[in-house]
């Protein structure tokens, strides 16, 4: 397995074109929600993901604070059905995480199910759960002092 990390203008065509297609296999067909995937946080974010034999087998984007935030955002997190429960979530949001370093807040739009998983990584809820894009999520902070 190969560890990648790069903005979007350094993705090769085929690196961007595996990203999407693992997200469009789980977000998209997995979870049967018909929503604009690629969007344009994709150009502004660090691309974060794991390949085996040239294939993405999981991801995320991590969006630095800009003009109009001063806070980080991880999102897009996914992991290839077939390899879940084998701790590569975790190291993925680890290596997501390190990359970040320590700013004083790091925010996430969570899928209501993976609470637990991101109170373990340090992440609270915010507020209450919300629907996006048909599917329950919640607002998670993790505090950094």
């Amino acid at each position: 397995m190969k560890r990648f990390i790069k903005p979007f203008n350094k993705l090769q065509v085929r690196q961007w074109h595996s990203l999407l297609m693992l997200r469009s296999e789980v977000f998209v067909v997995e979870q049967q929600c018909v929503y604009q995937d690629p969007d344009w946080k994709d150009v502004k974010a660090i691309h974060l993901w794991y390949e085996k034999d040239a294939v993405c087998i999981a991801g995320l984007r991590i969006l630095p604070p800009d003009l109009h935030t001063s806070v980080w955002k991880i999102g897009r997190v996914v992991v290839k059905h077939n390899l879940r429960n084998q701790g590569l979530g975790k190291k993925l949001m680890d290596d997501a995480l390190q990359y970040i370093g320590n700013p004083s807040e790091i925010h996430i739009s969570a899928q209501a199910y993976l609470q637990k998983f991101y109170e373990k990584l340090s992440f609270v809820v915010q507020g209450s759960t919300y629907l996006e894009d048909g599917i329950p999520h919640i607002h998670m902070i993790r505090m950094v002092n």
